[in-house]
Formats: C-alpha cells, sequence, structure tokens
C-alpha cells in the first residue's frame, strides 16, 4: 500500500503545552515533526506519530474522534487518571452512567479522551491508545477500510471498525446518528503517500473511494486537504 497513515493531528491552541500533556500522559517521546511542529511517537517504530498544529478556530461542539486509553488493571487506570489530572487534565461529564467502568477525561484544550477499564477484550493487545473512537457511519469505515488497506475487525450494527495487519491502535465509527459537524474537526488523519509513488494517481485513487478536495484546497505540491464521505478533513503529504 503506497498511502500510510502518518499521524494523528490535533489542532491546538497552545500545541508545545498539550505535546507535553500528551507525551506524560502516553509515555510518548517529542520526535522532529516535518514542518517545525510538535509530534510525539510511542516507543516501538511501527506505531504513528502524534502532532500538534497551532489553531486559533474557536472550540465549536464535541470533537467528532477522541482517544480510548487501555489499563492493564484497575490501579493502572487510577494512576492513568491521576497522571492525567495532575498534567492538567479534567473530568468530564457526558451523560456517562456511575456503573460504567471507563473514566471521561478532557485535556488541557478541552479534547475528550477515555479510559478504558481493565479486561475489555475488544482493546486486548492493542497497545496504550487502544482506539481512535470517532463519530461515523459505516461507509465511512468501508471507506477508510479501503484507504489503508486494513481490514474490518468489526461490522456490526452499522458500527464498524478497522485495524493495521500488524496490530496496534484500532480506529472505530459508531454509526448513526453521526452529530451534524459544526466547524473544523480538531483531530484528523494524516497520510503519507510514498516518495516513490504517483502523487497524482494516488489522489485519484482517494477521490475514486468517495474522498473530495476541498474548494479551497490546502495544496502546496507536497500536500492536499480532503474530506472523507462524512465530511472530516484529512491531510495527504508526501513521505520524505
Amino acid at each position: 500500500m503506497s498511502t500510510q497513515l502518518f499521524a494523528i493531528c490535533f489542532n491546538a491552541t497552545r500545541p508545545a503545552d498539550l505535546a507535553r500533556f500528551w507525551s506524560g500522559v502516553l509515555g510518548w517521546k517529542a520526535v522532529d515533526a516535518p514542518d517545525g511542529d510538535f509530534a510525539i511517537a510511542p516507543p516501538d517504530a511501527g506505531g504513528y506519530r502524534v502532532r500538534f498544529l497551532p489553531s486559533r478556530e474557536p472550540r465549536v461542539g464535541r470533537n467528532r474522534a477522541h482517544f480510548d486509553l487501555t489499563s492493564a488493571s484497575p490501579e493502572d487506570q487510577g494512576q492513568t487518571v491521576a497522571r492525567a489530572l495532575e498534567l492538567g487534565g479534567s473530568h468530564l461529564d457526558v451523560g456517562q452512567l456511575p456503573e460504567e467502568g471507563h473514566v471521561v477525561l478532557a485535556d488541557p484544550d478541552g479534547n475528550e479522551f477515555c479510559v478504558i477499564e481493565a479486561g475489555n477484550k475488544f482493546l486486548a493487545d492493542t497497545g496504550t491508545v487502544g482506539a481512535l473512537a470517532c463519530d461515523g457511519t459505516q461507509a465511512v469505515g468501508y471507506f477508510w477500510s479501503a484507504v489503508l488497506g486494513w481490514p474490518l475487525v468489526w461490522d456490526q450494527d452499522e458500527e464498524t471498525a478497522i485495524q493495521s495487519p500488524d496490530g496496534g491502535t484500532k480506529i472505530t465509527w459508531g454509526g448513526p446518528p453521526v452529530a451534524p459537524k459544526t466547524g473544523p474537526n480538531r483531530l484528523y488523519l494524516e497520510l503519507a503517500v510514498a516518495s516513490d509513488a504517483d502523487w497524482e494517481a494516488e489522489l485519484d485513487r482517494l477521490v475514486s473511494l468517495g474522498a473530495t478536495r476541498a474548494a479551497t484546497a490546502e495544496e502546496h505540491g507536497d500536500r492536499v486537504l480532503l474530506f472523507d464521505p462524512d465530511g472530516n478533513e484529512f491531510s495527504v503529504r508526501r513521505h520524505a
């Protein structure tokens, strides 16, 4: 596959601060980023990085995507929650019930994330970031499976999930109803096209699968902004 998931990007009001928060929560290290921004990556070379990009866009509504973090034990879950709170996170009420085992938090920029209880079978063996959990239709799950060449690991009741053949973080979509989009997404996927691949042919492939180019496309020769079938932004760049 000539196109791979390169990063999960956060548009952030304070990118450096948010990078420090997530580095501390996940135990990931800072890495060099292609545009001089802030990025962290997991210890193993096979995972994607997380990038933090400056943005002055105000937060409008709830994010369409959030991280689900895994726990090895109840004590581990408690330690992750405590660490997040010490680093500037906060508890968040999104209507969860007292008997639910996961803990809902917000990072210092207001982005939601969940610390999942130990023993969750769906997220077993996925790593610290068990899932990027998204609002989205069944069609968008099929779209991303085709784009990345990742198989569907869940497809039931219009809920879908994909995972790299190498394992690791799952990407999930909860099915309808999908909340209306109220502005640019603060979290979005960034893809990298192999340097020896046909750039235009790969962009044409993405469009043929259901992507659309932005009317005022961010296009600088080696990067373009597109939308998936649910209207979510994603970025495609040439791999260095």
